[in-house]
């Protein structure tokens, strides 16, 4: 598929009021393993992206350009897939949001995260984030959304742990009112809080993000389409299947010298 029937396929899912439930993706191995698996949709997280081609944090080390040649390999290795691809802040202002927008959907994104943290950003579940203005984060938006062609646009706001789930929900009402795609609020930290967040923003595709010893309760997608959340990024289950995957093997490797089974 195109980037454009990417796009175009994830909103027909998403209008139809299928849950679509995104495994986070970090390489074309991973992709292609997640589009085997059936997935019609991936996300490229920032955080694996930055964990496995940096060896670092996800608290803004990654570029834009190390994230855009990211995103165009995994469309490459899986064209089938709707990937949508993390765009942190966006990398600067809202002209930096128009290059972002450019770069992802040259990399064939079908959509695109842009959050309201300040730069240095910080994983979502992480402790001490700090939120911009709420008009330069919607300055941004805007910017996103006048300047693509196709890219389905998310707008995450982490105002929940730097302010409160009030002004959060404000914020994501502002984002919807301004044409975006989905609002994103991001590390709820109980189902009543889901449930708030939902019941304030009904007439919007809501996103969920389920991340273990995150601080939002794992639900399922059943459970969370049922409170109205039908956006769901998985974005670290393959990462940190994989990293301990890996440290056993290692450890293995390390005393016997061979991943050979004696077999007496």
């Amino acid at each position: 598929m195109s980037a454009v029937d990417r796009s175009r396929d994830l909103r027909r899912r998403l209008a139809t009021g299928e849950s679509v439930l995104m495994p986070g993706v970090w390489d074309a191995l991973s992709a292609r393993i997640v589009a085997a698996g059936g997935f019609s949709t991936a996300f490229v997280s920032g955080f694996a992206v930055s964990g496995t081609l940096l060896g670092k944090p996800d608290v803004g080390h990654l570029g834009q350009i190390e994230m855009a040649d990211v995103a165009r390999r995994v469309c490459a290795a899986a064209p089938g897939l709707n990937a949508v691809v993390d765009a942190d802040t966006g990398y600067g202002n809202a002209m930096n949001v128009m290059r972002t927008v450019e770069l992802w959907e040259d990399a064939g994104a079908a959509g695109m995260f842009i959050e309201d943290q300040v730069w240095p950003k910080r994983c979502g579940h992480m402790a001490g984030k700090s939120v911009v203005e709420t008009k330069e984060w919607l300055a941004k938006l805007r910017a996103a959304c006048t300047h693509r062609e196709h890219l389905h646009v998310t707008a995450r706001t982490d105002a929940r742990a730097a302010i409160g789930l009030s002004e959060a929900i404000e914020r994501g009402r502002m984002a919807r009112d301004l044409g975006v795609d989905a609002v994103f609020v991001e590390a709820p930290e109980s189902v009543a809080e889901l449930d708030a967040i939902a019941d304030a923003l009904p007439d919007v595709v809501l996103v969920a993000n389920m991340v273990e010893k995150g601080r939002t309760p794992l639900l399922t997608p059943t459970e969370l389409a049922e409170r109205g959340f039908r956006l769901i990024v998985s974005p670290l289950s393959l990462l940190l299947t994989v990293a301990r995957a890996m440290q056993d093997a290692a450890v293995t490797l390390s005393s016997r010298g061979t991943m050979r089974e004696d077999r007496s």
